[in-house]
C-alpha cells in the first residue's frame, strides 16, 4: 500500500507540473501572437473589414491603437517618421489625444513640431488627426507638413524681397519726377534729373525682366524643347552682351578652350545663364583687369536622360574682389548680394546667380564656384553634352590615325585660365 500511494503521489505531482508548464506555454504563445511586428503589421483580426485596404493606400502615416494604447497596425511611413517603436506610439501629445478620443468619441486635430532622430536637421512639422474606429480602436493619421511649410516660407520671403526691390526704383522715380517739376525753369537740373530717371527706369526694367526669366526656369523640370547648342556661339553672345561695360572699365575679355562643343539644352536659357556669369565677372572686377572664359569636355557619369556620359565645362574667371566663405554658401539665393552697395551701383538685381543655378538644374547640370578674397573667382557651369552632335563632329573631323579630335595634348592647354590653380595661361584670342 505504501508503494502504491507513493507512486500515485508522484504521478499526481507530475501531472500537476505538466499542467502548469502547458498553461505557461499557452500564455506565452498568446503574448507572442499579440506582439506587433512590421512584417505582419500586427493582427488583422481586430480591424473592421476593409480598413486594412483603406489604410494601405493612404498617403498619410496611419496608426491604429487598441484600448490598451498598443499599436494594432502601423504603416511603414509611421515607422519612417519615428512615430512607432517597439509596438508603442512614441509621441506623447498624440497618445494623449488618442486617449481623450477613446473616452468621449470626439475627433481631434493638432499641428506639432517633432524633433528628428539623433537631432539631425530642423524639426518635422506634422498635422495629426485622431478619430474613433469602431468601439475599441482609435485611428491616428499624421501628415508631414515640413516641405509645405518650407515652400510657404520661401514664397513669403520672395514676395517680401520683390516688394522691397521694386519699391526702391519706383520711389526714386517718384522723387526725381517731383524734382524735375520743381526745376522746370532750370534746363541743366532737368537734364541731370532726367538722366537719373533713365537709370532708375533701366534698373526697374532689368528687375522685371529677370523676375520673368526666373519664373520660367525655377521649376528645374527637364527640358522638352532641347537641342544641340554650339558653345562657341553662347560664349560669343555672352561676350557681346558685356562688351560695353567691359570697354568702359578697360577690362579685357578672353575666350578659349576646345572648339566645336555642343550642349544639349535650350539656347535662350543657356545664353542667359552664361551671360549673367560674364556680366557679374565684369561688374565685380577692377578696371584694367581680365575676364577669362574657357570651355572643355570632361568625363562624367552615364546619364540615361541625355544618352551621353560626357559633360561640357564652361568656366568664367575674374580677377575681382573675391567672395568670402560665408557668402559663398548663399550667393545663389534670390536677391542675395555680396556687396549690396556695389551691386546697386552697377544695376544688379541679385537674381542673376539664382537664374544660373536654376538653368543648370533644369539642364541636368550644376554650377560651382571657387573664390579667394582679393584674388578673384571662378564660376563653372557643367552641362550634358549633345551626344549626337559630338558623334557627328568626330566622324567629320576624325584624323587618319583614328584618334578623336580634342585628344591631343594641345587641346587641354587651349584655355585662358587654369581654373584649378587660378593662374593665367596665354589665350588664343583677345576680345576688346
Amino acid at each position: 500500500m505504501d508503494v502504491n500511494a507513493a507512486i500515485a503521489a508522484v504521478a499526481a505531482m507530475a501531472g500537476l507540473l505538466t499542467g502548469v508548464i502547458a498553461m505557461l506555454a499557452f500564455r506565452w504563445s498568446e503574448r507572442e501572437q499579440r506582439r506587433p511586428t512590421r512584417t505582419s503589421l500586427h493582427t488583422d483580426a481586430v480591424l473592421p473589414p476593409g480598413v486594412d485596404t483603406v489604410l494601405s493606400v493612404l498617403r498619410s502615416s496611419a496608426v491604429v491603437l487598441d484600448e490598451g494604447d498598443s499599436v494594432v497596425k502601423a504603416s511603414s511611413a509611421a515607422y519612417a517618421l519615428g512615430l512607432v517603436r517597439g509596438g508603442k506610439l512614441t509621441v506623447e501629445p498624440m497618445l494623449q489625444m488618442a486617449r481623450d478620443t477613446r473616452r468621449d468619441g470626439e475627433i481631434r486635430q493638432v499641428e506639432l513640431d517633432l524633433p528628428r532622430r539623433a537631432g539631425r536637421g530642423e524639426a518635422l512639422a506634422v498635422s495629426a488627426r485622431v478619430a474613433p474606429l469602431g468601439s475599441r480602436l482609435v485611428l491616428l493619421l499624421v501628415e508631414d507638413l515640413t516641405e509645405a511649410r518650407r515652400i510657404e516660407a520661401v514664397r513669403r520671403d520672395f514676395v517680401a524681397n520683390v516688394s522691397h526691390e521694386l519699391k526702391t526704383p519706383v520711389g526714386a522715380l517718384s522723387l526725381l519726377s517731383e524734382a524735375v517739376m520743381d526745376a522746370s525753369d532750370d534746363p541743366e537740373a532737368v537734364s541731370r534729373f532726367a538722366g537719373r530717371m533713365q537709370i532708375e527706369a533701366t534698373r526697374l526694367t532689368n528687375l522685371v525682366q529677370e523676375l520673368i526669366d526666373l519664373s520660367r526656369v525655377q521649376n528645374d523640370d527637364p527640358l522638352d524643347d532641347a537641342e544641340p547648342v554650339p558653345v562657341d556661339e553662347l560664349v560669343a553672345e555672352a561676350v557681346d552682351r558685356s562688351r560695353h561695360p567691359a570697354s568702359t572699365k578697360q577690362i579685357t575679355v578672353v575666350s578659349g578652350g576646345e572648339s566645336d562643343l555642343h550642349i544639349w539644352g535650350n539656347r535662350g536659357k543657356l545664353a542667359a545663364a552664361l551671360g549673367n556669369l560674364v556680366e557679374n565677372a565684369v561688374n565685380y572686377s577692377p578696371a584694367r583687369t581680365r575676364v577669362g572664359i574657357s570651355a572643355r569636355r570632361v568625363s562624367g557619369g552615364s546619364s540615361p536622360a541625355y544618352g551621353s556620359g560626357a559633360l561640357i565645362e564652361i568656366a568664367v574667371t575674374d580677377q575681382g574682389i573675391g567672395i568670402s566663405e560665408k557668402d559663398r554658401e548663399r550667393i545663389f539665393e534670390r536677391f542675395y548680394r555680396v556687396d549690396p552697395a556695389r551691386s546697386r551701383a552697377t544695376g544688379g538685381t541679385g537674381l542673376g546667380l539664382a537664374i544660373v543655378k536654376h538653368v543648370a538644374a533644369s539642364h541636368g547640370g550644376e554650377v560651382t564656384v571657387w573664390s579667394s578674397e582679393g584674388q578673384g573667382s571662378t564660376f563653372t557651369l557643367r552641362l550634358p553634352e549633345a551626344g549626337a552632335a559630338r558623334d557627328r563632329a568626330r566622324r567629320r573631323t576624325a584624323p587618319a590615325d583614328g584618334s578623336a579630335p580634342g585628344d591631343s595634348p594641345a587641346a587641354a592647354d587651349d584655355r585662358p585660365y587654369d581654373t584649378d590653380s587660378h593662374t593665367e595661361i596665354p589665350a588664343p584670342e583677345v576680345l576688346p
